[in-house]
């Protein structure tokens, strides 16, 4: 007799072992309609998902976040169906899903066309509209063996030679199809209402490039048609902001076959990132960090005691120079421990906050390079706090302020919060995990910040917090972090002298608020579109003159201009002043100051934003103090300080 609890508390018992389904269908039928999985213990299971005992339970339906990922690991399947359906000597591989979707990998003779993406989505449709149950069997290893065997589905009897001994073979079959799959899956083909095949690529079997290549087909799949459109529109809108496109639009980088993976910065582009190292420079400096710089070659023995050699050497950039092997560094944190060890330092010098603009180097596959976005060469708004235990909490509790007011500056106020917790590996004592990681947890309670638990994610030196943010479209970017490290003071002999005289090994807080100037640029390039707020405007205001005579005047505004720090140039071109300004708003420049006799005679200038609006005429010195001001807000939002 299971006794189900519910999550609202209520409980209801049965005479004998009852499916999810059967949940579903006693609560009501409405509610078995729209069942799609259930979750029993936090785990999500089928709807025929059998319980035997007193369980706490929950049905899942498309309102529920646990939907997305099972809606879509069942239109792998009813893809992979389809697939076989129109091209039945094609083997199936594997499955999973990815963010926004999910993707299958086949092996096909033939690439498969857009034609074919067409008539597999037709397809697909058609077998939605059939409702074929979904139906999970546990089959012993030997039958599973034979069956994918008999039906020449090599790759799928590869998988199941290699899953442990301990592990349930199961199948998953709709209609005439199987396959061998975990599940879970929604209870019949008719649930999935709304998916999209995206793309094909090639991918090789198991991601090794000395086996062979198959074909990988790309989808998307939602829990309504509602969605799904939504998310199409993000892709059109993404992909109208691509930062590669706006990039060669705007005049601000470029990047070339002879230096992959590489940033040319133009002018313009190179406004954009001094501006930003100037402006977190000044933040820096407020926020009582010191600023350093360390080598760019440091020979491998440190790498190698950090331990980077070993877990990271494949990213590694290497030479050798006079009989030694040296490595370009592919992150700071070894040379900033070296920084901290000259001279022995009290427990009176703690926290100590040291700042690096590292440049850094990273091996990275060509395939995974993406413009500024991913690279092989960055700079990193890195810094590493050494503390002590106890100053953990105060010191992430005081780096959640300062990053606030960062990426508020920015113009992004929405920011998500996770906290990785300890994995089965790790370094340091169970004391002091529970000490970081209640630090951490505090300090994002005392700042009232809603955030989730990541069992298991933290590094395997120390737990930490990762701060990810929404562009104006929706998109989640993972940047700032703040790590705490248990493992590198000691391994790099990194002390300290306590209160006691004891020599101590510090703990070092890894920090990063934008991650990489690059790809943070690349972010700030789509979410605005190119249109950077003014303090960040590669040019803050043209200067174009209506006809000759205005020239000396042009010119002795922009001298002014320039004197008081802003970034303007002038337009004496001779084009009619009409071409001049839809030039200059096509190219986002927040303000276009007009200049003809009549603002020559009262020594003023006719001012229009590049949203096309008159802001009237002002004198030299009301225009300053406006783009003073305007600059000073930053990029928030409103007129908050």
């Amino acid at each position: 007799m299971p006794v189900i609890t519910l999550p609202d508390g209520s409980q209801r018992t049965f005479d004998n072992p009852v499916t999810i389904f059967d949940v579903a269908m006693d609560i009501g039928p409405g509610l078995a309609k729209a069942a799609l999985a259930g979750r029993v213990a936090g785990q999500v299971v089928d709807t025929s998902y059998l319980i035997e005992q007193d369980s706490e339970i929950a049905i899942v339906t498309e309102r529920d976040d646990e939907a997305l990922d099972v809606i879509r690991h069942s239109t792998a399947h009813l893809m992979a169906m389809a697939v076989q359906d129109l091209f039945p000597d094609v083997q199936v591989t594997i499955g999973p899903v990815i963010d926004d979707g999910f993707f299958y990998d086949f092996a096909a003779e033939k690439p498969f066309s857009d034609d074919d993406l067409a008539r597999i989505e037709k397809r697909m449709l058609e077998i939605t509209k059939e409702d074929h149950p979904v139906e999970r069997i546990v089959m012993s290893r030997a039958d599973a063996v034979k069956q994918f065997t008999d039906m020449g589905e090599s790759y799928k009897v590869q998988i199941i030679n290699d899953l442990p001994d301990s592990e349930d073979i199961s199948v998953y079959k709709q209609g005439a199809w199987m396959d061998l799959c975990r599940g879970p899956h929604v209870p019949s083909t008719g649930k999935l209402k709304a998916f999209k095949l995206m793309k094909v690529a090639g991918a090789y079997w198991r991601g090794d490039s000395n086996n062979e290549m198959l074909q990988r087909i790309y989808g998307t799949a939602w829990t309504n048609k509602k969605a799904l459109k939504g998310y199409l529109n993000r892709l059109e809108e993404a992909e109208k902001r691509d930062h590669r496109k706006l990039g060669k639009k705007y005049d601000l980088f470029h990047m070339q076959e002879e230096a992959p993976g590489m940033v040319f910065w133009h002018p313009k582009g190179w406004n954009v990132y001094t501006t930003i190292e100037s402006y977190m420079r000044e933040q820096q400096v407020r926020n009582n960090y010191q600023e350093i710089k360390t080598p760019q070659l440091v020979d491998i023995s440190l790498w190698e005691k950090s331990g980077h050699a070993d877990k990271f050497g494949d990213d590694m950039f290497t030479l050798k120079s006079e009989e030694r092997d040296v490595a370009i560094k592919p992150m700071n944190c070894p040379c900033h421990v070296q920084v901290f060890n000259q001279g022995l330092k009290s427990y009176r010098d703690l926290p100590l906050r040291l700042a690096e603009f590292g440049s850094c180097h990273r091996n990275e596959p060509s395939g995974s390079l993406h413009g500024i976005m991913r690279v092989r060469g960055f700079v990193q708004d890195d810094a590493h706090i050494f503390a002590t235990e106890e100053q953990i909490q105060p010191e992430v509790a005081e780096f959640i302020d300062f990053l606030h007011d960062v990426y508020k500056d920015f113009g992004f106020s929405d920011v998500i919060y996770r906290l990785s917790t300890r994995p089965e590996q790790r370094v340091g004592s169970d004391e002091s995990w529970d000490k970081a990681e209640t630090a951490l947890a505090e300090a994002l309670n005392s700042k009232g910040l809603p955030w989730e638990e990541l069992p298991g994610e933290g590094a395997f030196y120390g737990p930490k917090i990762e701060f990810s943010l929404k562009d104006c479209i929706g998109r989640v970017w993972q940047l700032g972090t703040i790590q705490v490290d248990f493992s590198m003071p000691g391994r790099l002999d990194a002390q300290y002298v306590a209160e006691d005289g004891s020599r101590q090994t510090p703990v070092m807080l890894h920090r990063a608020i934008l991650g990489s100037f690059e790809r943070f640029i690349g972010i700030l390039i789509e979410h605005y579109e190119g249109a950077f707020p003014t303090w960040l405007a590669p040019t803050q205001a043209v200067i174009a003159n209506i006809t000759d005579k205005q020239s000396p005047y042009v010119q002795k505004t922009v001298d002014s201009l320039k004197n008081k720090g802003f970034r303007v140039n002038a337009d004496l071109r001779n084009e009619k002043i009409g071409f001049k300004i839809r030039e200059h708003t096509i190219q986002k420049v927040p303000y276009l100051l007009v200049i003809g006799d009549k603002e020559v005679e009262n020594q003023t200038v006719a001012v229009r934003a590049r949203n096309g609006e008159d802001l009237g005429s002002m004198t030299l010195e009301a225009f300053e103090q406006f783009l003073s001001d305007d600059v000073a807000r930053r990029g928030r939002v409103n007129s908050e300080s």
